[in-house]
């Protein structure tokens, strides 16, 4: 196995909570369906393939991406276990929500691993997936609960905590795995998931439903940043490849913001 620097792991470490500290504050103001598109924002998948790029090599990272495209669909999958399984009240809902989820994802991402997929088709798998769990779930009702809670500094504090310990699984992992699972496992949704245990813990079950029902259509951003650096990071490198990624992303996040406010405004 490649040795990994210290100063890497304090840089992962680093970053991993100020990422998720960052956006946190920003979203801090965010109503359910707005934290449900930021939780699309490619914070941990970013984070997991530029180190693994950095750790394996930018070819094996390269790879990766390609199968990261059609890893959402897991993610998605994610979501739907935790919704159907997390209606038990406290406790018992969340560890049973979050049993459902993983369940889910290790099914459709071991269906996945089985695939050889290129750009085209790992993205054309994801659109699917989105159009499919976005009619799925268009009867979860929007429920606005109290952002203060879920948004405090000691459950982002947890939240990052969570998220860090998730990506230093991630990218331990693909020292030992082909690119199809280190793919699959860096579209893990690492910042979502810490985020839907705090709300749960806070607000109940049904804000949570609000988050997963608008997950989806957050997606875009992160497809858009994976498709960039599965291009950028052999043309470019690492780290201009990683911003290339990041202004595709919010590009996205923000003509998609402006297209849904204009049909909004048609609406009334």
């Amino acid at each position: 196995m490649i040795e990994v620097p210290l100063t890497w792991q304090l840089a992962k470490l680093g970053l991993s909570i100020g990422m998720v500290l960052g956006l946190g504050a920003v979203a801090v103001r965010a109503s359910p369906r707005m934290a449900g598109l930021l939780a699309g924002y490619p914070l941990g998948t970013a984070l997991a393939l530029f180190f693994i790029g950095l750790e394996l090599s930018p070819e094996f990272a390269t790879q990766s991406a390609v199968h990261t495209l059609a890893g959402f669909t897991a993610s998605m999958a994610l979501g739907a276990g935790y919704l159907v399984m997390g209606r038990p009240p406290g406790l018992k809902g969340i560890l049973s929500g979050v049993a459902g989820g993983l369940i889910a994802w290790f099914a459709v991402s071991s269906v996945l691993a089985q695939f050889s997929f290129t750009r085209v088709s790992g993205t054309l798998v994801t659109l699917a997936a989105i159009a499919i769990f976005s009619w799925l779930f268009r009867k979860v009702p929007d429920v606005k609960s109290p952002a203060s809670r879920a948004f405090s500094w000691p459950a982002l504090a947890t939240r990052a905590g969570l998220a860090t310990v998730i990506i230093f699984i991630i990218t331990r992992l693909a020292h030992w795995l082909p690119p199809e699972w280190a793919g699959t496992l860096a579209a893990f949704p690492v910042t979502m998931l810490p985020f839907l245990l705090i709300l749960h813990l806070n607000n109940g079950h049904a804000p949570v439903a609000t988050v997963i029902k608008h997950y989806p259509m957050g997606l875009g951003s992160l497809l858009s940043y994976t498709l960039c650096v599965s291009y950028t990071y052999s043309t470019m490198g690492l780290f201009w490849g990683t911003l290339a990624g990041f202004a595709t992303a919010t590009l996205w996040l923000l003509g998609w913001m402006q297209l849904t406010a204009w049909f909004k405004r048609r609406a009334t």
